[in-house]
């Protein structure tokens, strides 16, 4: 079984990162995994391929990057959300890679394959969909806007009023170019309950396979160690917040710095420690906060879990919520909302606490529930997190999940 992954390049990010584990993880069991993407970068993998490994190609996919968002600017109320409409790419099948493959696996392919090239495919396909993105018109996240249900039109996130607008021009395209023997799998039920409602994926096979962490390379670190090497007192009640942008509307830090006063009178010295980047962290009176800046290795990021006493996941909108798998694998418990990827992910004063949607003052109460709890019961509490990681989100579960999955689709196109 030889498998073609489609994924555009940063191995910073939460969605390339999950993605490339997968990619090891199928090929230590016996799959002939390859990756094509934009930019290797310096990464020493022969499996790995770059499409535009030259100046030209690079150059080339820039000038369409920058063609595929002039539309965009025509709309001078739009909200400065990420948005993309998909029409820049790189004809990949015309490559060796694409020629030899069984099956073709999408990843996040925005700035790598154009909507329209998907038509080429003339092979199965198994869709990842790691935000909502392939079923709308641009937007990434759709917040509280439900249009990508009836094709788009008046989108909110652009300013528009018009129904046949540029997103409802995107939508169709999507619809006319996705090939026929296409399977799509969220990464969150929440996810993949949006892409049944969609016009997209309506009439599609639609299945749930959560998002992957490598839970050996995250594994816990003792508590007291793990402070000492990031500087922190012993002492402190840790509460730890981090993304790889702390600061992007979706991530609900602003829901956070609302919870915390109400946190002021929690047992001991509380101490809110941040990772990623960020436009500041406000400052909370009464509240010591403490920045790591932004982490991109995995050794830091597990130290960094392994310090809390808990973590924090405000998050207003997520496909699944890498960091709190992340945080659990290193047997931390997590506190989020009852909502959208991260409700998957969390068991109810089992491994964390899942807040009402989107009160702050919830927020707080789940975060003091954590702090307050007996030793014992939070020890079993840090246990059970880690557990549910190793079983339910570690990279060679999920890769046997897909290995099944492309073994159904393959049977099916042959019988």
């Amino acid at each position: 079984m030889k498998v073609l992954h489609l994924l555009t390049w940063d191995l910073r990010g939460g969605a390339t990162l999950g993605a490339y584990w997968l990619h090891q993880a199928l090929r230590g069991i016996g799959i002939d995994s390859v990756v094509l993407t934009n930019d290797k970068g310096d990464l020493e993998d022969p499996s790995v391929m770059s499409l535009a490994d030259s100046g030209i190609h690079k150059l080339r996919l820039a000038i369409s990057r920058r063609i595929a968002g002039a539309p965009v600017g025509l709309y001078r109320g739009r909200r400065r959300l990420i948005f993309n409409t998909g029409l820049d790419g790189i004809d990949f099948t015309r490559h060796p890679a694409y020629r030899s493959a069984d099956l073709i696996h999408l990843h996040w392919v925005n700035g790598l394959v154009s909507v329209g090239a998907l038509r080429r495919i003339d092979k199965p396909v198994v869709w990842t969909l790691r935000d909502m993105w392939p079923f709308t018109g641009g937007c990434h996240y759709s917040l509280d806007c439900e249009r990508f249900q009836a094709g788009c039109g008046r989108c909110p996130q652009l300013g528009s009023k018009r129904e046949h607008d540029l997103t409802r021009l995107v939508l169709r395209n999507k619809q006319r170019s996705l090939p026929t023997n296409t399977r799509i799998v969220g990464i969150s039920h929440w996810l993949s309950d949006c892409a049944k409602r969609s016009v997209m994926f309506r009439k599609a096979s639609v299945t749930t396979i959560s998002n992957n962490v490598d839970t050996e390379l995250f594994s816990p670190v003792e508590k007291r160690l793990a402070r000492q090497a990031l500087g922190l007192k012993d002492t402190d009640r840790i509460v730890l917040i981090g993304a790889q942008n702390i600061s992007a509307f979706y991530k609900g830090f602003e829901l956070f710095l609302e919870a915390l006063p109400r946190l002021t009178t929690i047992r001991g010295e509380l101490h809110v420690v941040s990772f990623g980047r960020s436009d500041g962290v406000s400052e909370v009176p009464g509240i010591r906060m403490t920045s790591l800046g932004y982490l991109s290795d995995a050794a830091d990021l597990r130290q960094a879990y392994s310090a809390a006493d808990v973590f924090v996941a405000p998050s207003r909108m997520d496909a699944f919520g890498k960091t709190l798998a992340e945080a659990m694998s290193c047997a931390t418990p997590v506190v989020c909302f009852d909502a959208t990827g991260p409700k998957d992910i969390v068991e109810h004063r089992v491994t964390g606490y899942k807040a009402v949607p989107f009160e702050p003052s919830d927020l707080a109460n789940g975060i003091r529930w954590v702090l307050d709890q007996p030793a014992d019961s939070y020890a079993e509490m840090c246990r059970n997190a880690r557990l549910r990681a190793q079983q339910r989100f570690d990279t060679r579960v999920i890769a046997r999940q897909y290995h099944d999955l492309y073994r159904y689709t393959l049977d099916g196109e042959s019988g």
